[in-house]
C-alpha cells in the first residue's frame, strides 16, 4: 500500500512539471507535428485493419443470432453501429494503442533516461517532464478521436461488406439499420472517452519512462509496465465514464 501511495505521488508531482507552461512555443509546436506522426498517423493502418474486420466479425455473429422471424433483418446495421460506436472504436481501439503507443514512449523516454540524456536536459535548465512528455500528451489528444472516428466509419462499413458479401441483409436494410434511432450523444460519449483514454495511455507512459533505472532491461520492464498499467485504467475509466454519463 505504501509504495501505491508513493507511486500515485510520484505521478501527480511529474504530472505538474509536465503541464508547466512551455518555454520555447514554436519548438513546442512542433514536437506536437511530430508526435501527431509517430503516434497517430503511424499507428492508422492496423486501427483501420482491425476496425474494418471487427465490424464485419460483428455483423455476421449477429446475423447468426436473429434465429426469429420477428426481428427485423435492420437489427443487424443497428446491432453494428451501436457496438462500434459505445465500445468498440473507443475502448478496444485504445486498448490496442495503449499497446503500441505505449510501449513506444516508456522505451523512448526509458532509453533517454538510462543514456544520461534526461540528466542533460536538467544541466541546461530545461524542464525535462514538460519538454518530453506534454507533446506527446497533446498530440494524443489530439489525433486518438480522429482515429477513433475513423474506426467508427471503417467497422461500420466493414460490417456491410459482410453484410452484403454473405447474403446476410441488403444495403438498404443494413442502411435502415444503422440511421434507426440514432443519437447523436453517442458520439459525443465515445469522444470524452477517448479523450480520457488518450492522457492516461500518454502520461502513465511517460511516467514509467521517466523514472527508468537500470540499462536496457529496465526499460523493457518499464514499458511492460506501462502497457499493463495503462490497459487497466482504460478499462476502469471505461467503466467509471460508462455509469457517469449513461448511467
Amino acid at each position: 500500500m505504501k509504495k501505491i501511495l508513493f507511486s500515485i505521488g510520484q505521478y501527480v508531482d511529474l504530472t505538474i512539471k509536465v503541464f508547466r507552461k512551455p518555454e520555447k512555443g514554436p519548438v513546442f509546436r512542433k514536437q506536437i507535428a511530430n508526435e501527431i506522426n509517430n503516434l497517430g498517423i503511424d499507428s492508422l493502418g492496423i486501427v483501420a485493419i482491425i476496425s474494418v474486420f471487427m465490424g464485419a466479425v460483428v455483423a455476421i455473429q449477429t446475423a447468426h443470432n436473429i434465429t426469429s422471424a420477428w426481428v427485423p433483418v435492420t437489427t443487424v446495421g443497428f446491432t453494428t453501429r451501436e457496438s462500434i460506436l459505445l465500445e468498440f472504436s473507443p475502448t478496444i481501439i485504445c486498448l490496442i494503442l495503449a499497446g503500441k503507443v505505449g510501449s513506444r514512449i516508456a522505451s523512448e523516454i526509458g532509453t533517454m533516461r538510462v543514456t544520461e540524456q534526461i540528466d542533460a536536459l536538467e544541466i541546461m535548465g530545461v524542464n525535462s517532464a514538460n519538454y518530453l512528455i506534454l507533446p506527446k500528451i497533446v498530440a494524443a489528444v489530439i489525433i486518438f478521436p480522429l482515429l477513433v472516428i475513423i474506426s467508427m466509419f471503417l467497422g461500420i462499413f466493414g460490417g456491410w461488406l459482410a453484410a452484403v458479401w454473405m447474403h446476410v441483409v441488403t444495403t438498404t436494410n443494413y442502411y435502415a439499420g444503422i440511421t434507426m434511432d440514432f443519437i447523436p450523444y453517442e458520439i459525443f460519449y465515445s469522444m470524452v472517452k477517448t479523450v480520457v483514454f488518450s492522457f492516461l495511455i500518454t502520461s502513465i507512459s511517460g511516467y514509467y519512462g521517466y523514472y527508468t533505472n537500470g540499462g536496457a532491461l529496465e526499460v523493457g520492464r518499464a514499458s511492460t509496465k506501462a502497457v499493463v498499467m495503462s490497459s487497466i485504467l482504460v478499462i476502469v475509466f471505461n467503466l467509471i465514464i460508462t455509469q457517469l454519463m449513461l448511467g
